[in-house]
């Protein structure tokens, strides 16, 4: 229990210092750099994956989370748009992590890993977010 709620505290941390950057700021490379020094560990604990396929994962969710955050940004594109287009880079996501290769049970384990840390996100003012990707 001690554990989890440890895990739990390091998660929103995480997850709190990298709302403090500023939307859409910041240069991509070192957003990455920030996100596989604080997630890496944490991923490679609880997807049982490997040092150099959390690596791997944490550039593909990298770029599918880039290619998210441009489709939120285009104020022209519908909303059926938007989640038809956010449903296709989910899919290419799930195709580039196989492709790491990771099995289908470590698949899974990202995607909860990635899931769970959503969930813990606060949420965000303005009428952004809410609803699932």
């Amino acid at each position: 229990m001690k554990k989890i709620l440890s895990l739990m505290v390091a998660m929103t941390a995480i997850v709190f210092s990298l709302h403090a950057q500023p939307p859409g700021g910041g240069d991509p490379e070192a957003m990455k750099a920030r996100m596989k020094e604080r997630v890496k560990p944490m991923l490679i604990q609880q997807a049982s994956v490997t040092d150099a396929e959390a690596d791997k994962v944490i550039d593909v969710y990298f770029a599918a989370q880039m290619k998210t955050r441009a489709l939120r940004q285009d104020q022209a594109m519908s909303d059926d748009d938007r989640k038809a287009k956010t449903k296709e880079i989910n899919d290419q996501r799930d195709k580039d992590l196989k492709a790491i290769p990771l099995t289908d049970e470590k698949v899974k384990a990202v995607n909860t890993f990635y899931e769970e840390m959503r969930k813990n996100m606060p949420q965000r003012g303005g009428g952004q977010g809410g609803g699932n990707q």
